[in-house]
């Protein structure tokens, strides 16, 4: 099968806006998660999230009308918004601009998320619930359609290639970048325009996550202390937007173009726990089996990775359970790689997750530098795996490895590795 690299990245995140200014937070120790501030949460037991900041891209903000026309953003969801937006940075980074009709029906997207256009749902029930049904805009399904990131991408940029959206709950951004790889992979096209994107902050969708008690809530007046995966003291994950997309493109045609080529696709594997709708399975088997299925597809072996971002979204079982199927994974190879959970600056983007963290992973390699699990104070348990804790580490990184998983049972496991 042919090879796949990366050519271009793109990222909106709490952290803020592009991969340059986000990476640099990021590994200095910094959090996006605060107050949120942008609707009432009187009624809400969890009142902080990870937001993505205002303001404009040479400032690390977001200006959306840098990426979309004004006219057009009433029409689509905020969701939508951000992973335009993100795609646009990684397609302008990528440097790559079909042609020929040839060259446009061979690049495709694949940007999906795990909820959608839930804030246009929301507003679109009570108009109708309200008796107003007829003051309904005609630019409601499409503005909230979880395809319709890839749909406008394609139509953006002339992509006439596959559009596709991935929907995996909080592994969507992983199985979207797995699924178009294979794409190319198997001669279905020869660029793909993959990733994530969510925007789930907003009353309905944070009072969903309370109502079944997944958020942190003891931190509301510490929000920057709040996301603290493994730590003895989390209390559940901190809900964050954004979005999160990569170019991947055929070896052969990024290298005849003279693209840059940040990494190379080392494996992607999946699972399915069968177990549980949102709780992972003893031992969390699901992850073991999707680790154990990357590394089987990319031909590599635990031994050979020096850095894992984990799924690690704060919560009481889901962080040791992770880190007892990577332990389970990597064996006496725990004590030589580095895992960090990037979440506890970011909180969890949940559909974008992986495809930010696959970014992050990214970056690690070219950078030799392992990001920090923040808060990580007090382990709940010991492991022989170093887990980063509080500030970055250097260290030399030729492969890495990144886990997402979502409700459902889903899960997802991806290798990057350095193209030679």
């Amino acid at each position: 099968m042919r090879r796949v690299v990366v050519t271009g990245m793109g990222i909106v995140c709490p952290l803020g806006v592009g991969v340059e200014h986000v990476w640099k937070r990021l590994i200095n120790g910094e959090s996006g998660i605060g107050i949120v501030n942008s609707f009432d949460t009187t009624e809400l037991t969890a009142k902080i999230a990870g937001q993505v900041p205002g303001g404009h891209s040479s400032t690390g903000g977001l200006d959306l009308s840098e990426w979309i026309p004004v006219k057009e953003l009433k029409k689509m969801d905020r969701f939508i918004h951000l992973g335009i937006s993100a795609a646009s940075m990684a397609i302008e980074d990528s440097g790559w601009v079909p042609q020929t009709e040839e060259e446009k029906c061979a690049s495709g997207t694949m940007i999906g998320s795990g909820i959608g256009g839930l804030q246009t749902i929301c507003e679109g029930a009570i108009t109708v619930h309200e008796g107003r049904a007829r003051r309904l805009s005609p630019f409601f399904i499409p503005a909230a359609l979880i395809n319709l990131i890839s749909g406008q991408v394609s139509i953006k940029y002339g992509l006439k290639g596959p559009c596709h959206a991935a929907v995996t709950a909080c592994a969507t951004g992983v199985h979207a970048i797995g699924d178009a790889a294979r794409l190319i992979a198997f001669g279905d096209a020869d660029v793909m325009v993959a990733g994530g994107a969510e925007a789930a902050v907003n009353p309905l969708g944070i009072a969903g996550f309370c109502a079944s008690r997944a958020l942190s809530t003891n931190f509301n007046d510490r929000p920057a202390e709040a996301s603290r995966p493994w730590d003895k003291d989390r209390d559940g994950f901190v809900m964050g937007e954004g979005a999160g997309v990569v170019v991947l493109e055929e070896y052969e045609h990024a290298k005849k173009r003279g693209a840059k080529i940040y990494a190379e696709i080392g494996g992607y594997g999946m699972s399915g726990d069968a177990h549980h709708i949102t709780a992972p399975a003893d031992h969390h088997d699901g992850a073991f089996r999707a680790m154990k299925a990357a590394f089987k597809n990319g031909g590599l072996t635990p031994a050979d990775v020096q850095y894992i971002n984990a799924h690690g979204t704060s919560t009481p079982m889901g962080d040791d359970l992770e880190l007892e199927a990577v332990e389970n994974m990597f064996g006496a190879y725990g004590r030589k790689v580095a895992m960090s959970s990037t979440k506890s600056a970011i909180g969890h983007l949940l559909g974008a997750a992986g495809a930010v963290e696959a970014i992050f992973s990214i970056l690690a390699m070219r950078d030799n530098v392992a990001p920090p699990t923040l808060n990580l104070h007090e382990p709940s348990r010991a492991s022989i795996v170093d887990r980063v804790a509080l500030t970055a580490q250097e260290r030399k990184i030729d492969v890495v490895l990144s886990n997402s998983f979502g409700f459902g049972g889903t899960n997802a496991s991806i290798l990057f590795k350095r193209a030679s």
